[in-house]
């Protein structure tokens, strides 16, 4: 039986944040922790999210989109969802599940140039990674 603290992100689409945040977490949380990501759809990863990862020295290309399977979040110690749809449309965990809420907003939908684009992705991604960090230390 493992040890691990087991993690499942969600989102909307499990293209962006969700997949961003499961690459950190993966990368951050070394072998303490089981990651996983998911959303209430499954769009498909983001290039751009592949990119400013890839920025960073982490390689999320061969990630998939996947929608929540209610089982595996049941099993989780911690469901955590980065966007207000998957907040209310998340579905029921029991009681051990930790449900928590971290808002981002979605780069995806970012406007403006290219290089405008990949900076909102870059912003989203930091801020991600900040807050996995002050979680793993409290964790």
């Amino acid at each position: 039986m493992s040890n691990q603290i087991k993690i499942m992100f969600l989102c909307t689409g499990n293209s962006c944040r969700s997949q961003m945040a499961d690459g950190l977490a993966k990368h951050l949380g070394g072998d303490r922790f089981e990651i996983y990501s998911a959303g209430l759809e499954a769009h498909g990863l983001n290039s751009r999210a592949i990119k400013v990862m890839n920025e960073i020295g982490i390689d999320i290309s061969n990630h998939t989109s996947n929608e929540i399977d209610p089982k595996l979040l049941a099993e989780m110690d911690y469901g955590i969802t980065l966007c207000g749809d998957a907040e209310e449309r998340c579905p029921l965990t029991p009681p051990s599940v930790t449900k928590m809420h971290w808002p981002f907003p979605d780069p995806a939908k970012a406007t403006g140039t290219e290089d405008e684009i990949i900076e909102q992705f870059r912003i989203v991604r930091d801020a991600i990674a900040k807050r996995l960090e002050e979680f793993f230390q409290e964790s």
